[in-house]
């Protein structure tokens, strides 16, 4: 299929297997784009890709690859292009935590996470960014966190940072392409029901949180593309009330107030062996 050929445009969503991922393709199906789902678990992604098809007459390309691999990215751009696939729709979403302290864990198991969270994030945006500002068209959406926005705590320790630095990467990408027809926002979602937590395994941890500080993916995804889309696009998307307030307080109140408090919280509502 050539781009001339396509009826709907296309949209890729990294961590398309569950959660906030999966969430973005019914969503984005639902608003007339094709898929192009990116995640490691294969079974996974058929079954999605099918049922898109069933419910939205979507098409699919699924890409089972580990990006937490050097050449990803770059095989993500292969494989559009063997398809003749042209993004118009980016959602950088692969993401997760790696639990401890920074000295717990292999220096390969924190590489590994910074290629999935940072590097093919950077790379996948480098190599389809010229396109989208080729044709005056496109939307990137970078899932970062409020994690990123209040500060850090102990444990967990490149979490915070790698979203942080998302944040500060989709402002400066934005102001880039502010006359390029190309919008980019970075999502900033609070606690958010998923399979992130169960990964982690503190699900029975955070299960103890007051429902008030909790959102459903489908609020969060909803949020997320209303504020690339709208005119003009919310830079620092942040979904709830509750996390607008939260991220407003951290901006307000002294830094050793915040810092105080957030570390009291973590032990909370982290793992701590």
């Amino acid at each position: 299929m050539t781009p001339s050929e396509q009826q709907r445009p296309w949209a890729l969503v990294t961590g398309a297997s569950a959660g906030i991922g999966a969430e973005f393709c019914r969503q984005l199906a639902s608003r007339g784009y094709s898929l192009v789902l990116v995640a490691r678990r294969q079974e996974r992604l058929q079954e999605l890709a099918e049922t898109l098809r069933q419910r939205h007459a979507a098409d699919s390309l699924v890409l089972p690859l580990d990006l937490s691999r050097a050449d990803a990215a770059e095989a993500v751009e292969a494989g559009l292009s063997a398809a003749g696939i042209e993004i118009e729709f980016l959602v950088n979403n692969a993401g997760y935590g790696v639990p401890g302290t920074y000295t717990e864990s292999a220096w390969q198991t924190h590489a590994d996470s910074l290629n999935v969270m940072v590097g093919s994030v950077l790379e996948l945006t480098w190599r389809l960014l010229p396109g989208m500002q080729g044709r005056r068209r496109g939307y990137v959406v970078n899932v970062a966190s409020m994690a990123g926005l209040v500060p850090s705590s102990a444990r967990h320790t490149l979490y915070g940072a790698t979203k942080a630095f998302l944040i500060k990467f989709s402002e400066s990408l934005a102001m880039e392409n502010l006359e390029t027809g190309v919008a980019v926002s970075a999502l900033c979602p609070g606690f958010t029901y998923s399979e992130f937590h169960d990964v982690l395994g503190t699900r029975e941890i955070v299960s103890r949180m007051p429902s008030w500080m909790w959102m459903e993916a489908e609020e969060v995804v909803r949020y997320g593309i209303e504020s690339v889309t709208r005119d003009p696009p919310r830079i620092i998307a942040i979904p709830g009330r509750a996390n607008r307030l939260i991220a407003t307080l951290v901006r307000k109140l002294p830094q050793r107030v915040t810092q105080s408090l957030t570390q009291r919280e973590s032990r909370r509502w982290r793992k701590q062996d």
